[in-house]
């Protein structure tokens, strides 16, 4: 399950700045009236594109990698 500050991919393009491929950092996570979360989507410079409100079907949560490359878990 996506948690607060979990780090995340959009999986559709959300916004016009928004694409598919975007990653985001998780700031809130809302369970009603539906689950969603509020995430803050930055470009490759670690500038922000947006804070926008997505639901499950909208993100992915990236894996975590250690520093060797190899998925911690």
């Amino acid at each position: 399950m996506i948690q607060e500050n979990d780090v995340v991919i959009a999986k559709k393009d959300l916004s016009k700045i928004v694409l598919k491929g975007s990653k985001g950092a998780v700031v809130m996570v809302y369970k009603e009236p539906r689950l969603g979360y509020e995430v803050e989507f930055v470009n490759n410079h670690g500038e922000t594109l947006d804070v926008i409100t997505v639901y499950p079907e909208d993100i992915e949560e990236l894996p975590i990698t250690s520093p060797r490359g190899r998925e911690k878990g």
